[in-house]
């Protein structure tokens, strides 16, 4: 598996800042308990069950030049799938508690790893990205903040025979802090992965140049928004894998201010959490936008910041993840192994945000949630809303007009009126008169000609008012679409398959595809049950030019013509 793979397995209230001393960093807990927690024997044990399948992606024939290495799902030898191996190894080796603890065999296989590793190292240090980046900073940085903490387990577990691994593990640390303090970057995060990883090898073996360039990264300040949010908005990947960064970074470079950007995205995630322990990822900029999943990968900052600031709700969010997708959190033991401070007792729950309306303006949402329901509402989406009620999910409400092909429904902004929410879109669909004589491009290519220029006549006209509103159990729609008569309009109710449907009915010629005439519908998911409606089924064209084309899911349709007026209740 690449690193995006492993990432994607792996994994979506403001409190004043003690002062801290670089000791208090070091070891900000209090005292460490003598014994590992029930919780993290578990993710210990389920780090043996993983190692056991990774291990058949060795590469065992001393004759390959990849021997040593780990293939990913596409039997592509690679840096990534190696220096896991190499994370989990050392996890597994340094804990009594794991089945491989001091493993002869095990080290055996992390010293060919390690091997493989410095073979394919670059001389500048850098690594590749077979599936996109080679010779890459970054991706460097990935490896290097993790194995330096496989460096630090294996020193510390005393198992014999670390002299055929940790010489070579530390060469290729030490080479790839000599790309870290040059390279450079492609993505916001990428500025935190590199600084975190100089961090954990200034650590190990200090470098003037590792704090300069540290320093230099930091100096262009933290990308976070107004609502608490990182530039990349990537509730799945990045916003959590930057609050583990910065983490580390404050820890490492005694820099405490950094901490508050975490509470603060910390405080923004408690409403982004679905009724089922889902994140919100629709207004993601990365490639979790829309994507399914949960809190994993919030665990490590949740747990470090509820134990530093004896934070109530923090300590909740862990106890809610320790219930439901504890073993999920596997891919971060290495995390949880370093300090053994982190396996103090959580202070008292506070209980969790479940019934609200807030606003997040720069991310361009709107929460809505109470109880076992939520919705999300979106600008700058074709799908500018959802509802979910516990397992039954609506992925996504779209609009689309068969106008001049452009007429997929997307709003700039949301404005809130009263108790209402207001997307709105507006488009002209002109006709074009011939250029002026001496304006016409002597060979007549079209592409040449000046069609700025040219005059707009029968000016058609599109105006799409969605007003959303809360009810009292659930949410509603109001649609209403003016301009030009009788254009056809598509609503689609997208819905998360792995339910049943009710009261629709089956399109005669489209998969997936259903229409509601009827006063409702419903959708079922075990004990879970949203229902929808009233149906509007004047045409069966569903598909209409120049809107997006239908996911892969049970969708609904209601359908009509302009002018358009209907509402959708949700329920």
């Amino acid at each position: 598996m690449d690193r995006r793979t492993f990432m994607r397995i792996g994994s979506v209230s403001l409190c004043g800042l003690p002062a801290l001393t670089t000791a208090s960093l070091a070891r900000p807990f209090g005292v460490a308990p003598d014994t590992k927690p029930a919780w993290l024997v578990e993710i210990i044990k389920a780090n043996d069950e993983q190692i056991g399948r990774v291990r058949a992606y060795r590469v065992k024939e001393s004759g390959d030049p990849a021997f040593g290495g780990i293939k990913d799902g596409e039997d592509i030898p690679n840096a990534q799938s190696t220096g896991d191996f190499v994370r989990r190894c050392a996890c597994a080796i340094s804990c009594p508690e794991s089945s491989f603890y001091r493993s002869k065999e095990l080290l055996n296989e992390t010293a060919l790893a390690m091997q493989y590793l410095l073979k394919i190292q670059h001389s500048d240090g850098t690594i590749d990205l077979p599936s996109t980046n080679f010779h890459s900073t970054p991706d460097t940085g990935f490896l290097v903040k993790r194995l330096t903490t496989a460096y630090t387990l294996l020193n510390r577990s005393g198992a014999p025979g670390l002299e055929t691994v940790l010489p070579n593990l530390k060469t290729f640390l030490q080479r790839a802090g000599e790309a870290l303090t040059v390279g450079g970057i492609h993505t916001p995060n990428h500025r935190w992965v590199v600084s975190a990883a100089l961090t954990k090898l200034n650590a190990l073996w200090p470098d003037k140049r590792y704090v300069n360039r540290i320093e230099q990264w930091l100096g262009e300040h933290i990308d976070m928004d107004e609502d608490g949010q990182y530039n990349e908005r990537s509730t799945l990947i990045y916003s959590p894998l930057t609050d583990r960064l910065l983490i580390t970074i404050a820890r490492g470079m005694n820099k405490p201010e950094l901490l508050e950007f975490v509470r603060r995205n910390l405080a923004m995630t408690f409403y982004y959490i679905h009724p089922n322990g889902e994140v919100v990822s629709e207004a993601s900029g990365r490639q979790d936008k829309a994507g399914i999943g949960t809190l994993e990968g919030y665990y490590y900052p949740a747990r470090y910041m509820a134990l530093r600031d004896q934070n109530g709700e923090l300590a909740a969010l862990c106890r809610q993840i320790e219930k439901t997708v504890l073993l999920k959190g596997v891919y971060f033991l290495d995390y949880y192994l370093e300090d053994s401070a982190f396996w103090k007792e959580l202070p008292p729950s506070k209980p969790l945000p479940t019934h609200y309306v807030k606003p997040f303006p720069h991310s361009g949402l709107v929460r809505i949630r109470r109880g076992n329901w939520d919705s999300t509402i979106l600008k700058a989406n074709p799908v500018w809303m959802t509802f979910s009620k516990g397992e039954a999910v609506l992925q996504g409400i779209r609009l689309s007009a068969s106008f001049f092909g452009k007429g997929q429904f997307q709003t700039a902004k949301i404005e809130q009126q009263d108790n209402s929410w207001v997307l709105t879109q507006s488009l002209v669909g002109p006709y074009y008169q011939p250029v002026a004589k001496n304006e016409i491009d002597p060979e007549g290519d079209w592409e040449k000609m000046p069609h700025a220029k040219r005059k707009q006549t029968e000016i058609q006209r599109y105006e799409a008012k969605v007003t959303i509103r809360e009810t009292s159990s659930g949410m509603e729609a109001q649609i209403a679409i003016t301009g030009t008569d009788n254009v056809p309009v598509s609503l689609e109710l997208i819905f998360r398959p792995g339910g049943t449907l009710a009261g629709v009915t089956k399109h005669p010629t489209r998969a997936n595809a259903h229409l509601l005439s009827g006063d409702s519908g419903s959708y079922t998911v075990g004990k879970d049950t949203l229902t929808f409606g009233p149906g509007k089924a004047l045409h069966k064209g569903v598909v209409l030019r120049g809107a997006l084309p239908p996911m892969d899911a049970p969708t609904v349709y209601l359908t009509g013509f302009t002018p358009f007026e209907h509402t959708i209740r949700l329920s």
